[in-house]
C-alpha cells in the first residue's frame, strides 16, 4: 500500500504482529504503523539479526537511533501494510469496572496494558499503571460515597 493510495490501511492488534517473528515473515512496528520486513531481510544494510531482534516489536526507537537516511525510509514506506490498533486501556477498564459481573482481575488487567506497552522501554509502565490507579481510586471513592449514603440517608 502507498501513501497516494486511496484504500483503508488494515489495523493489526499488537498479538497480531507478535506472531511473525520467523525469518521468512516478520512483521514490525514503526510509529504505530506496521511493516512486513520479510521481503528486505536479505537487502537490509545491518544484515539479518537487527530485523530478527526488533520482529514482531515495536521498533521505533531501534529505528530512529540509527538514523535511517530519505532512501531507507523511502524503503520502509514500501513494506507499510497498515497500522498498530490503538486501544484506550482507561477506556475499556471503565466500561469493564461499571458491569459488577465482568469486572476485571487485577491480573487480566496487568496482562492487557501489558500487551500494550511498548516491548523496547519500561518507561510506559509508569503511565498505563498511573491510568490503572486513577481508575482504581475512582471506584474506591465511589464505593465509599454510595456506602456513606446508605449509612446517612
Amino acid at each position: 500500500m502507498e501513501q497516494g493510495d486511496t484504500a483503508i490501511p488494515a489495523e493489526f492488534a499488537l498479538a497480531d504482529v507478535l506472531s511473525h517473528v520467523d525469518r521468512k515473515d516478520i512483521y514490525l512496528v514503526i510509529h504505530d504503523k506496521v511493516y512486513d520486513a520479510s521481503p528486505f531481510i536479505d537487502e537490509h544494510p545491518g544484515g539479518e539479526e537487527v530485523l530478527l531482534d526488533v520482529a514482531g516489536k515495536d521498533a521505533t526507537n531501534a529505528f530512529e537511533d540509527v538514523g535511517h537516511s530519505d532512501e531507507a525510509r523511502e524503503v520502509l514506506e514500501k513494506l507499510y501494510i497498515g497500522n498498530i490498533k490503538v486501544m484506550n486501556i482507561g477506556l475499556v477498564l471503565m466500561s469493564q469496572a461499571s458491569d459488577k459481573k465482568s469486572r476485571p482481575k487485577a491480573k487480566t488487567a496487568i496482562k492487557s496494558v501489558g500487551a500494550l506497552v511498548d516491548a523496547d522501554s519500561g518507561t510506559n509502565y509508569i503511565g498505563v499503571f498511573f491510568i490503572i490507579g486513577a481508575i482504581v481510586a475512582f471506584a474506591a471513592y465511589k464505593y465509599m460515597q454510595k456506602t456513606t449514603d446508605a449509612q446517612h440517608p
